[in-house]
């Protein structure tokens, strides 16, 4: 059956018009340059799904409250603010087939407001008024970073294998999954064993979203896509379906494989690309680690009783392997 987001978000709608009055209050500025930029980011917002992850976990294990309304938008806004920045090191001139930040306002306006949404991020977790929620923040903050800078460096240095592949999806996009989950839970209830279930949906599903998306770079339609394709290619980034491919070589044929990269890269030639990952396995691959770290999510969900919420969370993953966008 194929799942769509409104399904997701039926029993949270209510949920979403309050966490969404909140999110657009954090944002507000006295200067109006900031509020201009701001208003641009959230006209081409994307599918909010971190918050629908914080509400759905806080309706599993109890009653959201203000400061899971205040988690969700922190996390959201903490996303924002790594999408801004991710544009600006990438020369991304697309978002979600929308001109990115970067490309109508420049670079270095980009930065600046970018800053303003982590710095809108850090007031929110004061907000939250919870140690556990700050330390649970502060070591994603951290996370984001240290994945986001793993991968430039294996980019620019080589020697990405898929250990390490996974322990950056695991920094770079799975820890702020794992935390909208995670926080959830912390802010409605004080049993140790339901949060730590809960971020190991979050992480689990966070890994699996992120193969989708290389799964996109390399098989995807920018219209479709929201962004240019085979982007990871020409900047170097080994995705799971290459390292997969790589692996299946001798040394030698390795050797002749990545020379022909580059050449993949600079002429053009990515349909050969995609061609020669498909048939040496790469697509088939990632797509059956999709699946396990979606049953290694939906496995973490066994302690909590059958509900609406338990039943949208298990929605998520499924919507995740259907997605096309």
């Amino acid at each position: 059956m194929q799942v769509r987001l409104s399904d997701i978000v039926a029993p949270i709608v209510d949920d979403l018009k309050l966490f969404q009055q909140e999110f657009e209050n954090a944002l507000k500025s006295e200067v109006r340059l900031v509020n201009t930029m701001v208003r641009y980011v959230l006209r081409n917002r994307g599918k909010h799904l971190r918050p629908i992850l914080t509400i759905l976990s806080a309706r599993v294990v109890g009653q959201p409250n203000l400061h899971s309304l205040k988690a969700a938008a922190l996390v959201e806004i903490l996303h924002i603010a790594t999408l801004i920045h991710d544009d600006v090191v990438d020369d991304s001139d697309l978002r979600r087939n929308w001109p990115s930040i970067r490309r109508v306002f420049n670079n270095k306006k980009a930065v600046l407001i970018g800053d303003y949404f982590l710095s809108k991020a850090l007031s929110n977790m004061i907000g939250l008024k919870n140690f556990r929620a700050l330390e649970v923040l502060s070591q994603t903050a951290e996370r984001l970073s240290s994945g986001e800078i793993l991968q430039l460096e294996k980019a620019l240095v080589g020697g990405m294998t898929e250990e390490i592949y996974y322990r950056m999806v695991r920094d770079k996009t799975a820890s702020l999954f794992a935390t909208a989950c995670e926080l959830g839970a912390i802010t409605v209830s004080e049993k140790q064993a339901d949060s730590d279930a809960l971020r190991e949906f979050g992480e689990n599903l966070g890994i699996a979203f992120q193969i989708k998306d290389d799964l996109f770079d390399l098989v995807g339609d920018q219209s479709t896509v929201g962004k240019p394709v085979a982007f990871d290619v020409k900047r170097n980034v080994r995705t799971l379906p290459l390292i997969y491919t790589l692996k299946q070589l001798t040394p030698a044929e390795r050797r002749i494989y990545l020379r022909s990269l580059k050449g993949h890269a600079r002429r053009g030639r990515i349909a050969q690309l995609k061609k020669e990952i498909v048939e040496r396995g790469g697509l088939d691959y990632a797509r059956e680690r999709i699946g396990h770290f979606g049953q290694a999510a939906l496995k973490s969900l066994d302690r909590f009783p059958d509900s609406e919420y338990k039943a949208a969370l298990i929605n998520v993953v499924s919507f995740n392997l259907q997605r096309s966008w």
